[in-house]
């Protein structure tokens, strides 16, 4: 154990290796920072992940907090690595602790040559390869503000991996500007009290050289944040939500952008509210959506059914969250699947949309919308936890990708050449022209109740079974535009892996640590949940002998559509569920293939 000197000088030496302390490369590091929530392990964690961006290094941060404003054992993480990268390192080089249970939480985690930098200030320890540092001392000492200790932890770890110290001094800047000037020259010198402190330790500090990277000009989005870009991007216009983890930064995200856009952003007063609001602006002819999760989903259900009977083109983000109930709000989990492909009463067409990258989440959400408005029914993003609120490095949007299909829409000229206008006009392919409301020449007359092409309300058995056809055809109709899978891996293999969302990351990992061992597979990244891709699915499936679901639900949600769709291949599933509210590492799924 190592304590700083008490007296820090007040200029501090540029860090170096030190002499005969071994200096470990590492081009795939992670970090783990914990301690009670308001300790700010969240800005430790940007600040590392800004850091290793600028050089050149893919990254992803994940972290694992309680619904309360403070108090709670509370973690964040941040990966770097050479190589793209999208889930959680198994182990970790780094842990920060600042308090006792946080090194109780993550000692477990910890590579076996890996550190632990710690509060001296809050707990003492004799275990090895542990350094204290009374981070909360001397930030409330020498600034005034024990608050300020994060940022001193910043600049120890600055020391200890070898931080350019010029880089490390732009991060804060970068992070700490927009606070104003009195805010800024207090985190920059916190950042100084920590490196003077790692500088001057009586044991060398200096443990780690950091690679350098080739990904320059990636931006660190979170899955919430792509969602607000693509539905902005994809001609988005109105959006009404309530808040609710881990959905409220799709909300908050687009009320910085979307009113300079001539959009509107609402917070409405319950879910309810939220999705007839959406409803009512769809009517309108606007692009529409909202964003919840499992307990506003149920309230939202009704709503939701409503607009598969009206035709009307509404998108619903659900990041979903561990459930029932209130069940763990900020924890991780897909268990509305099953609830979400047979969402309310009576038969309505629905198409749920699964991304699986924060890049999909930007193109398939315009891919989303375009669907809703052309086919004129409720589409849903099946987003998770894990990819909504974690973070990693993508390149660019391309916006030469992006394409608007706003389907028939008619203009004034279109709408007085037609001999009338009906609004549920049945059509070989299901969907209905539409004319908004205040165009000259039509009157619109929209219902959730049974109706005929006008809209007048109709109980006659024959315009049933038509309407109902119109209604449920448009799924076979539109099957060609739905978001394609992905697969991966030996097209020979003999074992395979099916999952989604937040999924995609560990799955591809446990499949490269399977290859170094010399076991070969497959998986298929299903993009479209429902209605099943049975066409892509039957390919995917034929040639293996065993096929793992991976999914984060305790009753394999997926697996049990998959084997509605495809009864023929039941031998063949396996399934792979975790549902203890956290992210699936690349171990616990190569181990299963592993094991037969």
């Amino acid at each position: 154990m190592t304590t700083p000197a008490t007296q820090l000088p007040t200029t501090a030496r540029e860090a170096a290796p030190a002499q005969g302390a071994p200096i470990k490369e590492l081009s795939d590091l992670a970090v783990l920072i914990g301690g009670q929530g308001g300790d700010g392990t969240l800005t430790v964690s940007d600040l590392l992940a800004r850091y290793f961006r600028r050089r050149g290094l893919y990254v992803y941060t994940s972290r694992n907090v309680l619904s309360r404003i403070r108090g709670g054992h509370a973690d964040s993480s941040v990966r770097a690595s050479r190589d793209a990268i999208a889930s959680l390192k198994p182990t970790v080089d780094l842990l920060v602790a600042f308090d006792k249970e946080a090194l109780e939480f993550g000692r477990p985690e910890l590579e076996a040559d890996g550190f632990v930098l710690y509060d001296s200030s809050v707990f003492q320890t004799d275990l090895p390869n542990t350094f204290g540092f009374p981070f909360a001392t001397m930030a409330g000492s020498q600034l005034g503000q024990p608050i300020y200790k994060n940022v001193t932890a910043y600049g120890v770890i600055s020391v200890m991996m070898g931080f350019d110290p010029v880089l490390t001094r732009t991060v804060i800047e970068e992070r700490f500007k927009r606070r104003g000037g009195e805010a800024l020259e207090k985190n920059l010198k916190a950042l100084e009290i920590g490196r003077r402190a790692g500088l001057d330790a009586s044991e060398p500090m200096h443990r780690y050289s950091i690679v350098d990277g080739d990904a320059h000009d990636l931006r660190l989005l979170t899955g919430n944040q792509a969602v607000a870009l693509g539905f902005v991007v994809g001609g988005g216009r109105f959006f009404a939500g309530y808040p609710i983890t881990p959905a409220t930064e799709i909300m908050e995200y687009l009320q910085r952008y979307l009113p300079s856009l001539h959009g509107v952003v609402r917070q409405a007063e319950d879910e309810l509210a939220a999705i007839n609001m959406v409803i009512g602006a769809a009517y309108a002819g606007a692009r529409a959506m909202t964003s919840t999760s499992g307990p506003g989903l149920s309230l939202m259900t009704e709503g939701i059914g409503h607009a598969g009977a009206a035709e009307l083109p509404v998108l619903v983000a659900d990041c979903q969250r561990v459930g029932p109930s209130t069940g763990e709000p900020t924890r991780h989990e897909q268990s509305d699947v099953a609830h979400l492909a047979h969402i309310g009463h009576g038969d309505f067409p629905r198409v749920l949309i699964a991304p699986g990258t924060v890049d999909d989440c930007f193109y398939l959400t315009v891919d989303a919308l375009n669907i809703a408005e052309k086919w004129r029914l409720p589409v849903i993003l099946v987003l998770d936890q894990a990819l909504c609120q974690n973070s990693s490095t993508v390149p660019g949007f391309d916006l030469t990708q992006v394409h608007l299909d706003r389907g028939k829409r008619l203009d004034p000229g279109e709408v007085a050449a037609r001999p009338a206008y009906k609004y549920y006009e049945h059509t070989p392919d299901g969907a209905s022209p539409f004319a908004p409301p205040g165009t000259v020449g039509i009157t619109s007359q929209v219902t959730g109740n049974e109706h005929d092409e006008y809209g007048h309300v109709s109980v006659n058995p024959v315009n049933r079974v038509k309407m109902m056809r119109k209604r449920m055809e448009k799924l076979t109709q539109l099957e060609p535009e739905l978001p394609l899978s992905r697969t991966y891996g030996d097209p020979k293999a003999t074992v395979g892996f099916i999952g989604f969302g937040s999924t995609t990351g560990p799955i591809r990992e446990a499949q490269e640590r399977l290859l170094a061992k010399g076991q070969s597979t497959r998986f298929f990244q299903a993009r479209t949940l429902f209605p099943v891709p049975a066409r892509e699915l039957t390919a995917f499936l034929e040639p293996l002998e065993r096929a793992y679901v991976v999914e984060h639900n305790y009753v394999g949600q997926f697996a049990g559509l998959i084997r509605e769709a495809l009864p023929q291949y039941h031998a063949k599933l396996r399934s792979l569920v975790k549902y203890d509210g956290l992210p699936f590492r690349s171990p616990e799924i190569a181990r299963v293939v592993e094991g037969g």
